[in-house]
């Protein structure tokens, strides 16, 4: 069915993890200059909310905002799938292909607009239709364009000082003892990390499970959450990079340095191969920039970094298991003494710019390299290390969120696009590195929150200035979809070992009598189920399973005894209280057949759906889309609509759901909805007369 086009021209803005809450907040105080204008010529409800789909992770959220069609429906039902084989293991889910429900960009297509979807995570790769007005960039993961496919080495950073003596590298390190170059306990790092002095070192599994190839060859992935110290939000804010410890010297045996030129050596390449490095003075003989060479024969430095400055979109050769590619990478000088004693220089991941996989068509990578420049690389690390959120984590972004902007205005001025789906991942990422440490609870007492606050309103802030850079199309006719697939809290309490997404979690359904760990002789656990024992398990966000006879492989439930197990395990749920407050931990628990008033339920769901209750959630994804957290922080998601078709400065009171964008999209364009779609057009904030 087609329908009269209030607007021929749309682009949705999708800013992953932005909580309507704090946007409401600093809008009010000013903060939001660009998306004030959005809302001059838009429309909204007062609080800017939307209530997002369940569970309140991305690849599902982003499906329901592309199907209009609930999780249960569209069977993406968290970050991970859960493994047919086996229940305590789940497998690779960004996969257009699991996808049951149509998408609008499917749509969009067939009613002859060309249409653009960058980087939508869930539902958008491969490319759901070979129409060939549908153009498709990434979506494999959530985080940044060709980060899962193109990384070829890992960020570092580098300590050159005139008191070391020898070329050390020591892949991975979580933290670097001490602050700045002032390293008080080198001999300790020494001690505990792995090291080479120009060895292999192992790819870093962290990065292998959330990034790169292993995740998406189909196998299983099995991992055990036992305490804090195996959840993400401990992991996420603690992400490794190589550390090179390199003396620092008069240069010696170059082609052409300065005769006060100080050399060190950083090695690249998991630690197999050299660069070098000079640090020079500048007119007034201050020590205050560094050179690298691939050769001390070199006449010309490959990169100059001047103190206090972030460089990107250099081009040097990196290798990976034994395939080199030139790679893009920035750099960025953390501290320089003026007296070249010391050094510590930040070097970014690197990139592969030959790798053109996930763009389709394939001629899109060259005409973005062309005209706009490499994909960025951005910074994974900082967390508990402020100083490396403020100088590296967030410039990074800010460099990456330039150049999406300046990909998008590109190809909307130059390839025409009619539709534009968006996704961008700044907040979400900065979420899962810092949002945990903006209140001060008893694991992370040494950070301070004050400072992680503030931290949290500049990405917000750098998320503005983003969007403002599509405030003009609003003169050229388009309608302009502002929207976020979840909202990030801060938590109020340590969370429960229950609902991380990432992998089984043991400790809860464990102390309840469910699941059961093997153990050696001497009564330690040895990290395995014991199927023999365990009548549940508790895994993903929010799915308990039932370990059945005929269903499941080491089954040992009777499919009589389900009912009565589900309905025991229920109560057990609410009944358990959080040992440190004595507060109800669960929030709702239902039958899978329940479910279905969230949308969560359909043989891609537990036998279980349930919530951690608000007061015990983690950033997002064990809770309800409702849920509040501490600094004014909440779960529920953003809608702004502006632009042609919609009405001006206009609020609704109407509850606004994530299966709603899909139709309210389709009526806008005049375009068929999508088969599965669950929602309805949220007709009050149209235009009227048209």
């Amino acid at each position: 069915m087609t329908r009269d086009a209030r607007t021929q021209k749309l682009i949705v803005l999708g800013i992953d993890g932005m909580d309507s809450a704090t946007t409401k907040r600093l809008l009010d105080e000013g903060k939001l200059p660009h998306i004030k204008r959005f809302l001059e010529h838009g429309a909204t409800r007062q609080d800017l909310s939307m209530l997002g789909a369940h569970p309140t992770i991305t690849p599902p959220c982003w499906t329901t905002l592309a199907t209009g069609a609930y999780p249960g429906t569209h069977g993406i039902t968290c970050y991970w799938r859960q493994s047919p084989e086996s229940l305590d293991a789940v497998t690779y889910n960004i996969d257009s292909r699991n996808c049951k429900a149509e998408q609008i960009w499917n749509t969009t297509v067939e009613a002859g607009l060309k249409t653009l979807v960058w980087h939508w995570p869930g539902s958008s790769w491969p490319p759901s239709s070979d129409n060939p007005l549908l153009h498709v960039v990434d979506g494999t993961q959530p985080g940044s364009v060709n980060m899962g496919i193109a990384q070829m080495d890992w960020e570092k950073i580098v300590y050159a000082s005139k008191e070391t003596k020898k070329l050390r590298f020591i892949p991975h390190t979580q933290k670097a003892a001490g602050v700045g170059c002032n390293i008080t306990d080198l001999e300790e790092v020494l001690r505990t990390q792995p090291q080479t002095d120009e060895a292999d070192s192992e790819e870093d599994e962290m990065m292998e499970l959330w990034w790169g190839d292993k995740a998406r060859e189909g196998g299983e992935i099995r991992t055990y959450v036992n305490g804090l110290e195996d959840t993400e939000m401990m992991i996420g804010a603690k992400v490794g990079y190589d550390i090179i410890f390199t003396p620092l010297k008069p240069a010696e045996k170059w082609n052409s340095a300065a005769e006060d030129a100080l050399e060190f050596t950083l090695l690249i390449s998991a630690g197999k191969e050299k660069r070098f490095g000079l640090v020079l003075k500048n007119q007034d003989g201050i020590y205050d920039h560094v050179a690298l060479y691939r050769s001390k024969q070199d006449a010309e430095p490959f990169v100059t970094i001047e103190k206090g400055k972030m460089v990107g979109e250099i081009i040097d050769d990196t290798t990976k298991k034994g395939k080199t590619r030139p790679s893009c990478r920035s750099y960025k000088i953390l501290e320089l003494a003026p007296d070249g004693t010391s050094l510590r220089l930040w070097i970014s991941n690197a990139l592969d710019t030959t790798n053109k996989i996930l763009w389709h068509p394939q001629s899109l990578y060259p005409t973005i390299v062309n005209h706009v420049g490499h994909v960025p690389p951005v910074s994974l690390i900082g967390g508990e290390d402020s100083e490396l959120v403020d100088q590296i984590f967030e410039p990074s972004w800010d460099a990456y969120n330039q150049w999406q902007a300046d990909s998008l205005i590109y190809l909307l001025d130059h390839e025409h696009y009619d539709v534009v789906f968006s996704h961008l991942h700044n907040i979400d990422c900065a979420g899962h590195q810092i949002w945990h440490l903006a209140k001060n609870l008893e694991p992370w007492k040494h950070t301070d929150e004050k400072v992680y606050q503030a931290l949290i309103e500049r990405f917000y802030i750098q998320t503005d200035r983003y969007l403002g850079r599509f405030l003009p199309y609003l003169d050229e006719g388009f309608t302009i979809l502002i929207l976020s697939d979840h909202g990030l809290l801060v938590g109020e309490n340590v969370p429960p070992i229950l609902g991380e997404y990432g992998g089984l979690n043991v400790k809860v359904m464990e102390e309840l009598g469910y699941t059961v760990m093997k153990k050696d002789k001497s009564g330690n656990a040895i990290g395995e189920v014991d199927w023999s024992k365990t009548r549940a398990v508790q895994i993903r966000s929010n799915y308990i399973y039932i370990n059945l006879k005929g269903r499941d492989k080491h089954g040992i439930v009777d499919p009589a005894d389900k009912y009565r197990l589900e309905e025991q395990i229920i109560s057990d749920l609410y009944n358990y209280r959080d040992e440190a407050t004595g507060q109800r931990v669960v929030g709702i628990a239902l039958r899978n057949k329940d479910a279905i008033i969230l949308g969560t339920s359909g043989p891609e769901c537990g036998d279980i759906f349930f919530t951690v209750n608000e007061g015990f959630n983690r950033l997002h994804g064990d809770g309800l889309t409702t849920a509040k957290g501490y600094f004014g922080t909440s779960v529920t998601p953003l809608f702004i609509a502006t632009g042609k078709g919609v009405r001006h400065g206009f609020t609704t009171d109407r509850v606004i759901r994530q299966v709603d964008v899909t139709p309210t999209i389709s009526f806008l364009l005049g375009t068929r909805i999508p088969d599965q779609c669950e929602g309805a057009p949220i007709y009050q904030i149209f235009q009227k007369g048209l």
